[in-house]
């Protein structure tokens, strides 16, 4: 059975969900579409850099140096290249990865419609 939260919930208790960090780190969109690039195959910091269009140098290399450093992502140095690949723990992730994007795929027309509309800070539409 799953860990539950007392209710409410504080920003101590949020600030030690599990969840909430891996949420928080993976679910950047870059560190999305890197993950989903590594399934494929390693690759090349270069190869990546041209694989994925609007990402800088600089934000590319900060999201691999979090996934390297969570664990999810390795570095190969040769002295041609440096190389990207998913580790065990990467892989692992994917299964989920892609099930969220496919959620965020089939719900988007209902979010975007959701997010026209007016709300007040109680909530309510």
């Amino acid at each position: 059975m799953s860990p539950v939260l007392p209710l409410p919930v504080t920003e101590t208790d949020r600030a030690a969900c599990a969840a909430t960090d891996v949420l928080r780190r993976v679910g950047e969109k870059w560190s999305v579409l890197v993950l989903a690039l590594l399934r494929e195959h390693p690759y090349g910091f270069n190869e990546l850099d041209r694989a994925i269009h609007g990402l800088s140098r600089r934000i590319l290399t900060r999201t691999l140096r979090t996934l390297v450093s969570d664990g999810l992502v390795s570095r190969q140095e040769t002295a041609a290249r440096v190389e990207y690949a998913l580790t065990d723990l990467g892989r692992s992730l994917l299964p989920l990865v892609i099930a969220i994007g496919e959620w965020a795929v089939e719900h988007a027309p209902e979010i975007n419609a959701a997010r026209g509309q007016e709300f007040s800070v109680g909530g309510s539409r």
